[in-house]
């Protein structure tokens, strides 16, 4: 699957990480739901690691559809919020 990080570009990612990705989502949910700003500010900095740790850049001149658009390091909780909706980041 394609991944896209708002502002950095899309990485490859197999999707047997799916599980590991999704629980960071949920965590997130969680800490968003409940307004921690700094639980927050540190999942999404390890959902964002985990789709770099895990994937494969791809170049700066490839366009591909992206399956998932994460947000900015620099995002808000505000911004996220409306990026998540009822779905989170992540398909189910």
């Amino acid at each position: 699957m394609i991944v896209r990080i708002m502002g950095e570009g899309q990485v490859r990612l197999d999707d047997s990480h799916l599980a590991e990705l999704n629980a960071l989502d949920d965590e997130l949910l969680r800490e968003m739901e409940g307004g921690d700003e700094a639980g927050f500010r540190r999942t999404l900095e390890g959902l964002l690691n985990a789709v770099r740790r895990l994937g494969s850049p791809l170049p700066d001149e490839a366009l591909e559809p992206s399956e998932l658009i994460l947000p900015a390091p620099d995002a808000t909780l505000a911004e996220v919020r409306e990026m998540l909706r009822d779905d989170g980041l992540i398909p189910g």
